[in-house]
């Protein structure tokens, strides 16, 4: 908090350490590849443990022993709940921006303890759950701290000779050859942004050199160079001081401590584009997966060096198909991160896979077509000003073959929102089921 003192800050420490050796602090970390709604996610998430509704699958909820919750002041910046609500809550509604920085928001949640000593001495319990909001890029930057420089420039400019980076990576290479340093970088940065926002890539690494740039430190802002160029040694002191200076800080002040992790992933961006950015996409979670500080956390490792213990994979927009569509959804990601996965359950760490939808922009709805039974959906695409059914398309059971990719198959639908209301039910799917993961065994 600003303005807060020494001795506040001392109080806090001490504070948070008390709720970590009762099991009664969670550090829950949202974050996404592009597109994927973490801002919604958020939003909604927090909508509905303040209101306590429409939360079946939360065991606490069902067994009538979740109170509800507050916000309450945190740390750091701040999620900017009250504004991304009002903005789904609009009319007509409105999907937030989207977020690039790490902001937090901080809830007490209260409930009805069920161990028979907690009954006798507290019936009613507080757990704290300060939720952290962050770019998806942000994680994939942290194994940079095992990456070398030459490593690094060797990977990054043999993907920019690749499909799709290559239509769009000529004026950095250019200007490698003939440009000073300042516009090497300028053109580093510059495919960086192109490769996210004009060709809809996830796997965008460094990803703090395209968001905020003004933020970063001085002299941490770099380019990668083929072996022997001229300023290769510049190069590489300026990536080892963004390793030390911007990725080091994220890991030590941030995701050390985080406790629960959910990462969004929207599949049906990725299916449209096609089987590069399809790869692409498995090569984000890929190195996500791999950037886990894995591990069970006992009460003395939580006050000394908490890890993550929980993590939630979960294909967003569930909605934008028929709900008879959702286990392949489910299935195609859990094949997406298969590979990777392995070395979390080898560790013992947690982890689960949903098909959800934090806001609820269809509904499903039977039709017939040439005397046969189809399921189709019901909603208001982007941009457009009525509500309208249409055949959204299939899901693979597999990982997509050559066959699915000739054929053109996918061709998924935006959705407009629908209003968020304050004590409506049915307007998610499966967020109770993703709270009940995440948190569910701490409101025992």
């Amino acid at each position: 908090m600003s303005g807060s003192s020494p001795f506040d800050h001392a109080w806090s420490f001490v504070g948070e350490l008390g709720n970590r050796m009762f099991d009664n602090h969670v550090r829950l970390a949202v974050t996404g590849l592009r597109r994927s709604g973490k801002t919604v996610f958020t939003t909604t998430l927090v909508h509905h443990l303040l209101r306590a509704h429409d939360l079946d699958f939360l065991s606490a909820a069902h067994q009538d022993r979740y109170l509800g919750a507050r916000l309450i002041p945190g740390e750091g910046e701040r999620f900017t709940f009250e504004a991304f609500e009002a903005d789904l809550m609009a009319d007509p509604p409105r999907w937030p921006e989207a977020t690039d920085r790490l902001t937090s928001l901080r809830l007490e949640l209260r409930y009805r303890a069920t161990g028979f000593l907690s009954k006798m001495v507290t019936p009613v319990q507080t757990l704290v759950v300060d939720i952290i909001d962050y770019p998806g890029e942000w994680l994939l930057d942290l194994p940079l701290v095992g990456t070398s420089y030459e490593q690094l420039s060797r990977d990054s400019l043999a993907l920019a000779r690749r499909s799709p980076r290559e239509r769009i990576s000529r004026d950095w290479l250019d200007r490698i050859e003939t440009g000073d340093s300042s516009g090497m970088i300028d053109g580093y940065r510059l495919y960086l942004e192109r490769c996210q926002h004009e060709l809809g890539l996830s796997f965008i690494q460094p990803g703090r050199l395209m968001h905020g740039i003004d933020d970063l430190p001085e002299g941490t802002t770099f380019t990668p160079l083929p072996p022997g160029h001229p300023l290769e040694a510049e190069m590489a002191a300026r990536y080892q001081r963004y390793v030390e200076e911007v990725v080091k800080p994220f890991y030590e002040d941030h995701f050390s401590r985080f406790d629960r992790q959910i990462v969004l992933v929207d599949l049906f961006s990725c299916l449209n584009a096609g089987p590069d950015w399809f790869d692409d996409s498995m090569t984000a979670l890929s190195t996500i997966l791999e950037s886990f500080a894995y591990g069970q956390s006992g009460w003395i490792r939580r006050l000394i060096s908490p890890r993550i213990d929980k993590v939630l994979f979960a294909a967003s927009k569930a909605d934008h198909v028929a709900a008879n569509q959702h286990p392949n959804l489910k299935q195609l990601l859990e094949l997406m991160i298969e590979p990777a996965s392995r070395r979390a359950r080898f560790e013992g760490i947690r982890q689960d896979v949903l098909a959800l939808t934090a806001l609820r922009c269809t509904d499903t709805v039977q039709t017939e077509h040439q005397r046969q039974a189809l399921s189709c959906v019901r909603g208001r695409l982007k941009n457009e000003d009525r509500e309208t059914v249409l055949f959204p398309g299939e899901i693979p059971p597999d990982l997509p073959s050559e066959e699915d990719w000739r054929s053109g198959r996918f061709r998924f639908h935006d959705f407009a929102p629908r209003r968020l209301r304050r004590r409506a039910r049915g307007q998610h799917v499966r967020l109770d089921q993703a709270i009940e993961f995440l948190l569910g065994d701490k409101l025992e």
